[in-house]
């Protein structure tokens, strides 16, 4: 394999991997503090509940079929908090992409949905040879979180209130009813053993077509921060319903040599969705 195709299949996987974890991209920090969201759930439901399971087909460009993607909800029960939810994030590479690069990854977590925090994240990555552990536990009365990766020393971070996980932040963003132009909403984002201010924008409402059906959506994009391969000028759109469940049905990042897509294939809403 020449040198020049196996960086492309390393950078489509990277990429690819960001959308596949769901990871909202570090925005530029922001004077704006995120809204308290404690209340949130004295006015509404939820809009994802246990059984929730979402599909996605991953593309390069809509060309390439790289892989697939699927997220669930499901319930736990913990010795402190009750009952909670489990977030899980399934990826997994197919086709040439599987062949040349295999990726298997798996994300959770555990999120409180009477304060809407992360309590736990854990990350398993395999690319290729290449195998990753990431764990971070959250103490939020504290303001501490405590990272892991592999089997490194644990590293203790101070965290703002109301901070989610890298996948966390996705559903904690569906939570949010304020979508408006011009009106950036902040979540505070722990990753990679720092704290981000993560910025996402409204950029306006579109029809959306999928295998799983045509949705009218939200469409919002963040604002990269990090410098790297692709990070430093790609850029993540997200197309959610518009409606209480602000399902996302379609996910692009752009990278030097085209795009990464998720498209939404198959639902299946928790038992008091609709």
């Amino acid at each position: 394999m020449s040198r020049r195709l196996r960086a492309n299949i390393v950078l489509l996987s990277a990429a690819w991997c960001l959308i596949l974890g769901l990871l909202l991209v570090p925005g530029a920090l922001s004077a704006e503090e995120p809204t308290p969201a404690f209340s949130l759930l004295q006015k509404r439901p939820l809009p994802f509940l246990p059984g929730e399971k979402l599909t996605y087909e991953i593309s390069w460009s809509n060309i390439v079929n790289a892989g697939v993607a699927v997220m669930e909800v499901t319930e736990v029960k913990t010795p402190d908090r009750g009952t909670v939810l489990e977030l899980i994030t399934t990826a997994r590479s197919v086709g040439m992409v599987d062949a040349v690069y295999p990726v298997n990854d798996i994300v959770r977590s555990l999120f409180d949905p009477r304060s809407l925090q992360s309590l736990a994240f854990n990350l398993s990555e395999s690319h290729g040879k290449r195998k990753r552990q990431r764990d971070t536990v959250f103490d939020h009365e504290a303001r501490t979180a405590i990272s892991r990766v592999n089997n490194g020393p644990s590293e203790v971070l101070t965290i703002p209130e109301n901070v989610q996980d890298a996948l966390s932040a996705m559903y904690y963003l569906r939570t949010r009813d304020a979508f408006s132009i011009g009106k950036p909403i902040i979540i505070q984002v722990v990753d990679s053993g720092k704290t981000w201010s993560v910025e996402v924008h409204v950029l306006g409402r579109e029809t959306v077509k999928t295998p799983a059906g045509e949705f009218a959506t939200i469409k919002v994009k963040t604002f990269p921060k990090y410098e790297g391969v692709f990070m430093n000028k790609g850029e993540i759109f997200i197309w959610l319903t518009d409606d209480s469940r602000k399902l996302p049905v379609l996910m692009k990042s752009t990278i030097t040599i085209g795009s990464i897509v998720s498209t939404l294939t198959e639902v299946r809403t928790g038992p008091a969705a609709h």
